[in-house]
């Protein structure tokens, strides 16, 4: 990854389809924004092969039939410049736990000690680092990215995943 080019080969502007999702709790809301912010801020991201150096790149991240995850690449010149399909089922258990986690770590700030969050908390990164991980296991050979871009993105796919 040393030949990045930090001004083609990032994300410039994203998308999240949200027409299925009805309502999000405040704290899954906070994520959705402090994810998009960060990752505007700074990512490392490219797709593998022609379209390689056509970035900057707009990304928009839907699902689709429930089934299928979807990374549509756009640039400021072409609104579609190439998609990407993933199979959600590899990503279904994994987006439960985290979830289930999540929860746990909102209601222990609420009422546990610190030491008692900080494993919570501990428990949840590991989830977001296997997640993380697990997309750029996905996405090999097709889109490029750093640990940080892809824990962000996981963090969207997770919140697109929320259905009301």
């Amino acid at each position: 990854m040393s030949d990045w080019d930090t001004e083609k080969h990032k994300i410039i502007k994203i998308n999240l389809d949200e027409k299925t999702v009805i309502r999000r709790s405040p704290e899954v809301e906070h994520e959705r924004s402090v994810a998009i912010y960060d990752l505007l801020d700074m990512n490392r991201f490219r797709p593998v092969g022609e379209f390689a150096d056509s970035g900057p790149f707009k990304l928009d991240l839907s699902i689709e039939d429930g089934s299928r995850l979807v990374f549509t690449l756009g640039t400021e010149e072409v609104e579609e410049l190439t998609w990407i399909n993933l199979p959600l089922s590899p990503f279904r258990r994994l987006i439960k736990d985290y979830f289930q986690i999540c929860e746990s770590y909102y209601d222990a700030i609420k009422r546990l000690s610190p030491s008692q969050i900080e494993t919570i908390d501990m428990a949840r990164r590991g989830l977001h680092n296997e997640g993380s991980d697990l997309l750029r296991e996905r996405l090999d050979g097709k889109l490029e990215m750093d640990l940080q871009t892809a824990r962000r993105l996981f963090t969207l796919i997770c919140v697109l995943h929320i259905r009301a």
